[in-house]
Parts: structure tokens; sequence; C-alpha cells
């Protein structure tokens, strides 16, 4: 079974209902504008993180205008500094590479060493969109089921942080 084939066994053995959608690669945020649109789903930005020791590791889901700062989450968090996470942890932790980080991918963090952080202005979101783990995919559900169904199922809890959005002049189009 692959990575992908377990994430979408685990969502259906939880009773989640998503929808699936196959793309050509998409890497940066900028090439899920046609796949937010045609899902009905905001797909997240999310960050991969680690402080210097990497002692502790935390994954960070943001909405795709949201400003990430370092010092700032950080700080919210509750963490040493931050920054991104190595490649070799990554598929390590949640079997994935850079460019399809997912929350998904805390299906294979047994050991809840991946601390979740969210973007609370997503709560404000009927439905997200993430990647299984692999980004010629993405799959979407309600913000409902993926945090009180998804997040308890993988058992992760979450802590919200927040944001501020780019501006108009900062280059967010």
């Amino acid at each position: 079974m692959t990575d992908q084939e377990a994430i979408f066994a685990r969502l259906d053995a939880m009773g989640i209902a998503y929808a699936r959608q196959s793309h050509a690669p998409a890497n940066h945020i900028a090439d899920c504008v046609e796949i937010t649109s045609s899902m009905g789903a905001t797909v997240c930005k999310n960050y991969f993180l680690n402080t210097k020791s990497r002692k502790h590791f935390c994954l960070c889901l943001a909405r795709p205008n949201a400003r990430f700062v370092t010092s700032d989450i950080s700080r919210q968090a509750g963490t040493p500094r931050l920054m991104f996470g190595g490649e070799e942890d990554l598929l390590r932790l949640m079997h994935t590479r850079p460019g399809s980080v997912s929350p998904m991918g805390l299906v294979f963090d047994e050991g809840a060493q991946v601390r979740f952080l969210m973007d609370r202005g997503l709560l404000e979101l009927p439905k997200l969109a993430f990647h299984p783990c692999d980004n010629t995919q993405t799959l979407a559900m309600t913000t409902a089921d993926f945090l009180h169904r998804f997040l308890p199922g993988v058992s992760h809890d979450v802590t919200y942080v927040d944001f501020h959005d780019f501006a108009e002049e900062d280059g967010w189009n």
C-alpha cells in the first residue's frame, strides 16, 4: 500500500467524507488557485518546522494569504526559534517531501513528535484542502471534519496561532 493509499484508507476508516482531485504537480500555493476554485475549498499553506536543536518539530497550517514570520509563530507556540525543517526529518516523520507537506502526513506520526499549529483564520472557512503527501493530488473535507474527526483520529491536538495577511502592495494576488 502506498502512503497515499494509506491516507485515504485512514480517512475512510474514520468515516470522513472527502473529495479528491488529480492534477499536474502543484509546487507552490499559486499553482493551487484553480484547484481551490474547482473543489470549493481553500488549499492551505503548510510549513514543516523545527528548532535548531531538532528537539521540537511543528507542522503549521495557514491561509494562502497569510504572512509567515518565524519569530511571531515561535513566540505564540511557546517554542525556541523555529526554522524550516529538513527533508530527512520530514520524510522520517511525515512520509513526504518539500512541496507536498500536508497535515495528512500526521497519519504517519504515530509517536506524536510533530506538534500541530493552525492559523486561527482557517476556522472561518467551511472547507479545507490538502495534498495527500503527493502534490499531484488534492483532497478536500469540511473544516469541522478536519478538526473534530481527523486530528483526534491521528492523536494530535491543535495549537492556534494568529497570522497577518499579506497586503496587496506586498505582492499577493
